[in-house]
């Protein structure tokens, strides 16, 4: 399971030119899911994700969780943090989860976030969207389970 976290001061995810979801401080988290990926890696990463420190102090030091700022988060699937272009010059996608494997990880994931005390959205699995951001920092960190 790999995940690409974007600290953020707002953010908001469009389909098909109608506004899904939109947030105001926390993360938005792009969400790939690997083969075999499950329970295991979900726990491991949300609870990593919830108590990261990464919102500033009043002296500028990353010492506040999304939990101690009253944050919240929209997770994104994105099954391209997948994509292996160690070869040729179209990405493989062959470690990516199935859709009907991934869909579900996805449901469960934000719902982890949820249940953790961050208020959780979701984009549309398997859909175009457009994910407009205000990166702040921009801080954005890479987590790996």
């Amino acid at each position: 399971m790999r995940v690409l976290l974007q600290r953020v001061k707002s953010a908001k995810v469009i389909v098909d030119d109608q506004l899904i979801t939109e947030i105001g401080l926390g993360f938005v988290i792009l969400l790939g899911i690997g083969k075999g990926d499950g329970d295991e890696q979900i726990r491991f990463l949300t609870d990593k994700i919830s108590t990261l420190r990464i919102f500033e102090d009043a002296k500028n030091k990353f010492n506040y969780s999304i939990l101690d700022v009253k944050g919240s988060a929209i997770v994104v699937s994105q099954f391209t943090l997948y994509g292996d272009v160690h070869k040729g010059r179209r990405p493989s996608f062959s470690d990516a989860a199935l859709p009907e494997d991934a869909a579900p990880l996805v449901q469960e994931f934000a719902e982890s976030l949820h249940q953790l005390g961050i208020p959780t959205q979701t984009g549309i699995f398997g859909a175009h969207m457009i994910i407009d951001l205000q990166n702040d920092g921009p801080v954005t960190i890479w987590l790996e389970k």
